[in-house]
């Protein structure tokens, strides 16, 4: 039934038609007339964000711990450019957010007015502005729809002043959930099967999508079916238990020997993920033409893209995995899988000795290594702790002692856009009010948006920002020793002289997170880390650790 109301009033109807049950946002002038009614809808906890990537980061990391549609209000055009960063990431990752600022009256033509759905474009799956209050319902409606329908991803929605102002007879209906799980091509996994139950050496590499499909589970199967060796793509996602003895750990094309280790498989199953995708340029072609590769998205654009595919599978990942398994099954050499399974522990086992021994050297140094202090953390934090890894150049250290189980355990900041940590740790925090939750950040990412602090305070988010503090932005060196080495096959390198990448002038982020209201300690033994995480704990309120750490490559 129709009922006569504002635009504005109709945008807070739909939320609750939505069952959205946080706004996050930093609110502007333009959207005075929603925040105006905002007190009428008590339903609503709008967490207030000094700076827009915050707000974003918060909306991004929600929508993907709940799998729910994240909705974030930000505020007209420069307010908008400052989230476009983290909307990029959400378009990478899949994450379903309805992204909505206001706009000037379009009733008045002003040579300042900026076309905001264009600016957002390149960064979202959808983008439309509406200037009259009865389009409001409908496009929100399908806002939703499109957010959270594959390719999943962020959406942009904009209300110019007359649209939220004004009046019209308008009928309020939650959008309709679209039954998306698309099943494989059967000749394609046919042809997958032919493949896997020939290889003398196949692999299987794992990506987000595996986890956002809910197919841990059937990987594992599979891996465990075939004697598999399994790696992490670049990503952020737990997507195959990091404790399984088959678990070879995150596989980088950055990585010398990891790339030399792809020379070593006849058959390479990539499932839920962008193949070999990576920042420098390794050749056109990674794999070699005796190699197959057979590739599993659900989204289409992304089969094939830029790998050369022999099979190319678009499907639901669980789909498509449990297809395979049903058609393997009867087809497996026991024999074979027992020896290839031992050979593959050995190999896992090896990985994990040789990290352990490389930090060996710098176990006791002070200021503490990164993996001292991972260590240590990882022993402090309760088992059902959920990490936010945000550590930058620290994540395999991060990775080797700390471990996911579950889909969620480690909720990933991919890095495109630096600076996510603080606000993603908050958005998990919120769709997490249960569990611990830590933000393993780096120092770098945290000054980007430090003010995201005062909101962890101001809105009692009790989570815990852990701040590796090595006092430089190490991942340009780390990364500039790779172009210089890989790319142009430099012998000397500038290492620890890479130009503008140290904080000459410190900054001490313990004593900025007091100044926020918040618990915070500065720590620099190792062994003060585990008593450091209790009291954090105890306090039941948002806290800051700020670890100085080694720095050095």
């Amino acid at each position: 039934m129709s009922e006569l109301m504002s635009g504005k009033q109709a945008i807070l109807e739909t939320l609750k038609a939505e069952n959205i049950e946080y706004i996050f946002g930093n609110p502007g002038t333009s959207e005075g007339p929603f925040i105006d009614m905002l007190g009428d809808y008590p339903e609503f906890k709008y967490i207030m964000a000094l700076q827009e990537s915050v707000a974003v980061g918060m909306g991004e990391s929600y929508a993907r711990a709940t799998g729910k549609t994240s909705f974030v209000s930000l505020h007209v055009d420069s307010g908008l450019a400052n989230g476009i960063a983290l909307m990029l990431d959400a378009l990478n990752t899949g994450t379903p957010m309805v992204v909505t600022s206001a706009n000037y009256d379009s009733r008045k033509i002003s040579e300042t007015k900026t076309d905001l759905a264009e600016m957002v474009r390149p960064v979202t799956k959808w983008a439309v502005e509406l200037d009259l209050p009865d389009q409001i319902p409908s496009v929100l409606r399908r806002a939703f729809v499109e957010a959270n329908s594959h390719p999943k991803g962020p959406v942009y929605v904009g209300f110019t002043s007359n649209a939220m102002e004004g009046m019209a007879e308008m009928n309020i209906t939650p959008s309709t959930k679209a039954h998306d799980a698309v099943r494989p091509d059967p000749e394609g996994i046919k042809k997958a099967c032919d493949l896997l139950i020939n290889a003398k050496n196949p692999v299987l590499m794992v990506g987000d999508r595996v986890s956002d499909d809910n197919g841990m589970e059937s990987a594992v199967i599979l891996a465990e079916l075939l004697g598999l060796p399994v790696f992490q793509n670049r990503g952020g996602e737990v997507s195959f238990p990091t404790d399984h003895p088959q678990y070879m750990g995150p596989h980088s094309l950055r990585v010398k020997k990891d790339r030399e280790s792809l020379e070593d498989f006849d058959v390479v199953l990539a499932v839920g993920m962008d193949t070999f995708d990576e920042l420098f340029y390794w050749g056109d072609v990674i794999l070699s033409e005796s190699q197959k590769l057979i590739h599993i998205d659900p989204i289409p654009s992304r089969v094939g893209r830029s790998e050369p595919t022999d099979v190319g599978i678009i499907s639901n990942c669980k789909a498509a995995l449990e297809e395979i398994i049903e058609i393997i099954k009867p087809a497996v050499d026991k024999n074979v899988t027992k020896l290839r399974t031992e050979q593959v522990i050995t190999a896992a086992k090896e990985v994990i000795s040789s990290y352990q021994e490389s930090v060996q050297q710098k176990w006791d140094n002070s200021p503490m290594s990164p993996a001292r202090m991972m260590f240590e953390l990882s022993k402090a934090v309760p088992d059902d702790s959920i990490i936010v890894d945000d550590s930058v150049s620290n994540r395999a250290a991060l990775r080797h002692y700390f471990h996911g189980r579950n889909r969620g355990d480690i909720r990933g900041v991919r890095g495109q856009s630096i600076g996510g940590g603080i606000g993603a740790t908050m958005g998990t925090k919120c769709a997490n009010p249960n569990r611990p939750v830590f933000g393993i950040i780096g120092d770098g990412s945290a000054m980007m948006t430090i003010q995201g602090l005062w909101t962890a305070s101001n809105d009692n988010i009790p989570c815990i920002f852990v701040i590796c503090n090595n006092g430089m932005y190490r991942v340009l060196k780390v990364n500039f020793n790779v172009y210089q080495e890989e790319i142009l096959e430099q012998k000397e390198t500038a290492g620890e002289n890479l130009l503008y990448s140290n904080f000459d002038t410190p900054f001490d982020i313990s004593e900025i997170a007091k100044g926020m209201g918040l618990h915070s300690e500065r720590i620099s033994d190792p062994d003060d880390i585990s008593a450091a995480v209790g009291r954090a704990l105890a306090t039941g309120k948002a806290s800051v650790l700020d670890i100085v750490i080694d720095g050095s490559l």
